[in-house]
């Protein structure tokens, strides 16, 4: 079921990550959560699914894109070169992990509508693409998350139908869908993002090190799947 969080089958490990598109925190967290699975030996039993959270619920997708900067300023009522350089420690520590920054391009919009594609995406099995194509479209290419026919190309780039997401993203279909992520995230006290939860029981907060994820991920095989493997035959019957 779209939205639905911490099922998981006996033989796989789920990872549940709130997270958004205008989240520089975010980038860098799945981008060290990926590289944490490169070094991990069981990554092929891993599922990673991707839940939606508003990061500036007050933007309208149909509200005129701004400037990251300028938004930062107003959001905290600090002067404009206090949150330039902000941006600018945050393009520092992406950079650091491969990723590329160009927040001068970046156009702040509401992201209901991007997120709407992600859980359109995953119902082609290419959530993770459709995800890690979103946050590159706002953070490096400046492109508008909230424009369906740009959402469309971006759909198209990983291999999705194009006119089938441009029509998802007309009807609304997965707008509940969203809704149901962000109503979990409140019931599970989720306040920031990112947001990781594996095997339903070990949260990890922010873009921690590939240490922390590598300790996560080990942990909960450890004690889910890689449990189940080891119980005897016939155990708990």
């Amino acid at each position: 079921m779209a939205g639905e969080a911490f099922g998981q089958a006996a033989d796989r490990l789920v990872v549940d990550v709130w997270s958004d598109v205008m989240c520089p925190f975010c980038y860098m967290g799945d981008t060290l959560l990926a590289q944490a699975l490169e070094k991990f030996p069981h990554a092929s039993g891993v599922d990673v699914r991707y839940h939606s959270f508003l990061l500036m619920p007050q933007l309208s997708d149909d509200d005129a894109p701004v400037s990251p900067t300028e938004l930062l300023s107003a959001k905290h009522g600090l002067p404009r070169e206090q949150a330039q350089a902000m941006n600018d420690q945050v393009t520092e520590r992406a950079r650091q992990i491969g990723l590329d920054y160009r927040m001068d391009r970046a156009q702040a919009v509401g992201t209901r509508t991007a997120h709407q594609l992600s859980h359109f995406a995953a119902t082609q099995g290419k959530q993770h693409e459709m995800v890690q194509q979103l946050f590159k479209a706002y953070f490096t290419d400046g492109r508008n998350v909230a424009d369906h026919q740009v959402l469309a190309d971006l759909a198209a780039d990983v291999g999705l139908d194009r006119d089938a997401a441009l029509a998802a993203l007309a009807s609304g279909e997965f707008a509940e869908a969203v809704e149901e992520d962000i109503q979990q995230a409140r019931q599970y006290g989720i306040q920031g993002v990112p947001f990781f939860v594996f095997a339903g029981k070990y949260a990890v907060s922010g873009a921690q090190p590939v240490e922390a994820f590598l300790q996560a991920l080990d942990t909960s095989w450890n004690e889910t799947v890689g449990a189940a493997d080891a119980a005897p035959a016939g155990a708990g019957r």
